[in-house]
């Protein structure tokens, strides 16, 4: 049997918690453990059926347990959980059952698709990446390691989206357009050109942050 931990007991992590128990339901497969976080009283003052049982950096890579990344911030993300996969941690990639994903998908160790995302055809999803509720990918979309796709966001066909990149809810990129790595876009924002290492855009048109 899997022991399960999840990593991150914030809100995102929370919500993780309510996906994978319609994903993991056999009990005789694997049974959850709790949460890691640094903070230990992340969970004080919510009614859930599941407690903070260590602090991540008290953690030590066990075999047989898996860890689902609930950490939304991609730099954070990837701070944290990079030394626990070269440590030899193994990440289970979460997709919920109401997911589309598409024939000829490729989904990366430790990936987490929340209800309703769908993934068309020929999408790749790198290490870590996150897509929240009722977002899009189309054909040949690529999404890089550790990046966050927020809720509702749109990635149209070709679009390629670098590492550690974070696009907040409800903004969208039209086909073909790159987005380099540790970028950011901004909620609700319509990226119509390429955009930049590190850069930060915002709006409809997006427009770079000064």
């Amino acid at each position: 049997m899997k022991q399960v931990y999840i990593i991150g007991a914030g809100g995102f992590g929370r919500e993780v918690f309510e996906w994978m128990n319609d994903v993991l339901a056999d009990p005789n497969e694997h049974q959850f453990v709790g949460f890691l976080d640094d903070n230990l009283k992340a969970l004080d003052g919510f009614d859930i059926e599941a407690s903070v049982v260590g602090t991540i950096k008290s953690y030590s890579v066990k075999e047989g347990d898996l860890l689902i990344c609930a950490i939304g911030d991609p730099a954070s993300k990837k701070a944290i959980c990079k030394p626990l996969l070269e440590a030899g941690a193994q990440f289970l990639s979460l997709i919920h059952p109401s997911a589309r994903v598409g024939r000829r998908c490729v989904i990366g160790q430790g990936v987490v698709i929340a209800p309703k995302v769908i993934l068309t055809c020929d999408v790749k999803v790198g290490t870590l990446a996150m897509i929240n509720i009722m977002s899009t990918a189309g054909h040949d979309v690529s999404i890089g390691a550790w990046s966050t796709v927020s809720a509702h966001c749109d990635l149209t066909g070709g679009v390629q989206l670098g590492e550690v990149v974070f696009m907040g809810s409800g903004a969208r990129v039209i086909p073909k357009k790159t987005v380099g790595t540790s970028a950011v876009i901004g909620a609700g924002s319509v990226v119509i050109r390429a955009v930049q290492e590190n850069e930060t855009v915002f709006g409809n048109p997006a427009r770079t942050l000064s």
